[in-house]
């Protein structure tokens, strides 16, 4: 791999775009074939860095499909971190001191601007690198090693299982670094409360359960993944039993002292956790909030602005609620109507194997039936595929109920629409279609895929996100098959009002538990008292919420966003307003923070309103 700071210094002694700073008096107009320069070059320099950050990491080279290093893992130690912020401090250095912004064309500036910010936000940001839990009850390198080999370590050769037991033999080295973090977390006052660690320690202890680690008739998952992988690709049965004697040894050798090491820190530092459950708790813990509010929402809102507008959206849900319920003629109080909703089995499928594959049968129609809907919400479409699946029995009981993986850039691997089937009654039916629109089409599946295969941005944009932008857009996406004429059942519609209450309620709870001391408990409460999901819907929330502080805002705050910028533009522009247009401004750019979004939704307003064509391919 190149030297990429090496690099960076040849470059800009012959880039016209690195010619002179951005302090010169005079304004010089640049010709075309100077802007298509000077934008190439800076682009080739991005490209450049992704290169370098991508041979840093192994694990995300798997991710794209890339091989290179497919028997390592990523470097997890504080002296990665240390050299990153170097490596960032030069960047940013070079992205100020070096580059000619008047030089750039529109589309290049734009990648400039997020750049800079970017590089500026990761130095401010180091100081809270501590503030975090690296291993709790949704994630962490207990639940990653296993399900990064199931999802992404695919083996189409001999090589490739050859990494894989590398991999396993690697995992004592990536276990002991995070344990280093964890004693220097602990050190300056960071540490989870106390119902994380049940919970990690019992998803770890069910990686061990099983062969070769006991003298039990079932495979464990790890062995259970390698051997099937291996059924799967032409092998010599010598080679074979080869292969899984190594990865046997691997994981007595190595995966379970690891993972025996990591379990009895985690025993003993659970001795020493409080209930304290808000980042309040931290050392400058305020700050701290405040800095994570900003980056997630990408806005300036406060914790009581975002904790008020929760509280307004709340209101206005349940008075929609409340017109549901006088629709299909419910007698009683919108409480009685939750209870209704949560308890009657006609909402359910039933909790039996049967059950769950009609869960998911039915979830892949809604997506195949959106699918035929596209070409009315969209000028394009990703050419990745997208599926439906089920979340793995290794960790079913402690990740969420739904979520989304994209697709692999090479086309590899397609998007993958995940739904937890473990509570069938945390999955109510009359919840599938907005949870299958946000988690997959046209939710994250367009907005993710889509992102990838632009051809006009730096790779750190198409793999980057904002996450008021991404969980903003899956939001969004809840309610614009409405306008199409989907939930046409009403409880179906009473289900993505649900959904939509149920991020309303998160912008409540998670600032209610970090900025005003609320406690595990109360967030509970609040859920259980304002909304019909299942109590284990609420318990996963706050304690969502409590590990990952601020995570949930983005969700109504990007929703709001986009719903005010569609109304401007649909306000200002009248009948000429198209809705595939508005969608294309969202996503013709990938992720960017929402007052970038609110320029670019301007730009394309001020531009139809001028009769300029072709407005959208620019």
């Amino acid at each position: 791999m190149k030297n990429v700071f090496h690099n960076c210094l040849i470059v800009a002694t012959v880039f016209l775009v690195f010619a002179c700073k951005n302090d010169s008096k005079e304004t010089k107009i640049y010709t075309p074939e100077e802007v298509a320069s000077a934008s190439k070059n800076l682009n080739d320099w991005f490209q450049d860095q992704w290169d370098a950050e991508i041979a840093l990491s192994p694990m995300f080279q798997t991710y794209l499909g890339d091989k290179t290093d497919y028997d390592k893992w990523d470097d997890m130690s504080n002296e990665a971190e240390v050299k990153e912020l170097e490596r960032t401090k030069m960047r940013l250095a070079f992205l100020k001191d070096s580059v000619n912004l008047s030089a750039l064309n529109e589309a290049t500036k734009l990648s400039y601007k997020l750049a800079l910010q970017q590089q500026e936000n990761g130095i401010s940001d180091y100081k809270y690198r501590l503030y975090n839990y690296p291993v709790n009850q949704m994630f962490g390198i207990h639940s990653e090693v296993p399900s990064f080999l199931i999802n992404m370590h695919q083996i189409t050769n001999k090589s490739d299982a050859e990494a894989y037991v590398s991999r396993l033999n690697g995992v004592t080295k990536i276990f002991d670094q995070v344990i280093d973090g964890l004693k220097e977390r602990e050190a300056a006052g960071i540490m989870p409360p106390k119902f994380v660690f049940p919970r990690a320690i019992e998803s770890s202890k069910n990686i061990l359960a099983g062969q070769p680690f006991d003298n039990s008739a079932k495979k464990s998952t790890l062995l259970t993944d390698f051997s099937s992988k291996l059924d799967k690709i032409e092998l010599s049965s010598e080679e074979k039993s080869a292969l899984i004697d190594n990865a046997k040894t691997a994981m007595l050798s190595a995966v379970k002292p690891a993972y025996t090491k990591l379990i009895s820190f985690l025993e003993d530092q659970a001795t020493r956790a409080t209930a304290d459950h808000g980042a309040w708790k931290f050392p400058d813990g305020g700050d701290y909030f405040n800095n994570a509010l900003a980056r997630t929402t990408t806005t300036d809102m406060t914790s009581d602005e975002i904790h008020e507008l929760g509280l307004s959206e709340v209101k206005r849900i349940h008075a929609e609620m409340n017109a549901i319920k006088e629709q299909v003629k419910f007698e009683g109080t919108l409480q009685d109507f939750f209870k209704f909703m949560k308890e009657d089995k006609q909402f359910y499928y039933p909790d039996t194997k049967q059950g769950r594959e009609d869960y998911m049968t039915e979830a892949t129609r809604m997506i195949d039936s959106m699918k035929t809907r596209l070409d009315e919400l969209f000028l394009r479409k990703p050419k990745a595929d997208m599926i439906v699946k089920a979340v793995e029995s290794f960790r079913e009981k402690s990740a969420g109920k739904a979520f989304y993986q994209p697709p692999a850039i090479d086309g590899s691997r397609p998007g993958t629409y995940y739904a937890n089937m473990y509570d069938i009654m945390a999955m109510p039916k009359y919840q599938m279609e907005a949870l299958a629109y946000h988690e997959g089409i046209p939710g994250h599946h367009m907005e993710r895929a889509m992102s990838q295969e632009l051809e006009n941005i730096p790779m750190f944009r198409k793999m980057g996100g904002y996450t008021a932008y991404t969980e903003g857009w899956g939001l969004y996406t809840e309610y614009i098959p409405k306008e199409m004429g989907f939930y046409s059942d009403p409880y179906s519609d009473f289900g993505r009002l649900a959904m939509e209450l149920w991020r309303a309620c998160r912008l409540v709870v998670d600032t209610g538990i970090h900025a005003k001391k609320w406690t595990r408990e109360e967030g509970i409460k609040y859920y259980a008292d304002n909304t019909p999901n299942a109590e284990s819907d609420a318990v996963k929330m706050v304690e969502r919420h409590i590990v990952m502080p601020s995570q949930a805002t983005a969700y109504k705050v990007g929703m709001n966003k986009i719903l005010e910028l569609r109304k401007m533009a649909t306000d200002a522009l009248g009948d000429e307003f198209d809705v595939r247009e508005f969608h294309d401004v969202v996503l013709v750019n990938g992720a960017v923070p929402l007052n970038v979004l609110e320029d670019m939704v301007n730009d394309y307003i001020t531009q139809k309103q001028k009769g300029q064509g072709d407005i959208l391919d620019k």
